[in-house]
């Protein structure tokens, strides 16, 4: 199995990304072999929270052109996370291990 840092390569950043923020949406680049139940086991370790859903995009490189040469951007995987909003604790553990509700990088974002 990969590790949860091979998985998730890069938040993403952009103004569609930035309205879901609200609605607990997180959007990532992921690996592009990497399947939903990988991108939650990785989203959860790697944040500390507890994802809902998972909903994965396969982006196509565009063509750009320098002059008269032409060429493509590298293809790539997104994946939308929902988050559950509520920080929950898991039966049996400690308060310490209790997961939170959202995000730290995104939090003041929006």
């Amino acid at each position: 199995m990969k590790a949860a840092q091979d998985i998730i390569l890069k938040p993403i950043i952009t103004e569609q990304s930035i309205d879901g923020l609200p609605n607990n949406k997180y959007t990532f680049q992921v690996a592009k072999d990497a399947n939903k139940l990988e991108i939650k086991a990785a989203v959860e370790e790697l944040f500390n929270v507890e994802v809902v859903k998972v909903n994965t995009v396969n982006c196509r490189g565009r063509q750009k052109r320098m002059g008269r040469f032409v060429g493509t951007t590298s293809s790539y995987k997104k994946a939308v996370v929902t988050v559950n909003p509520e920080p929950t604790n898991a039966k049996g553990t400690k308060k310490a291990d209790k997961k939170r509700g959202t995000i730290e990088f995104f939090d003041g974002m929006y």
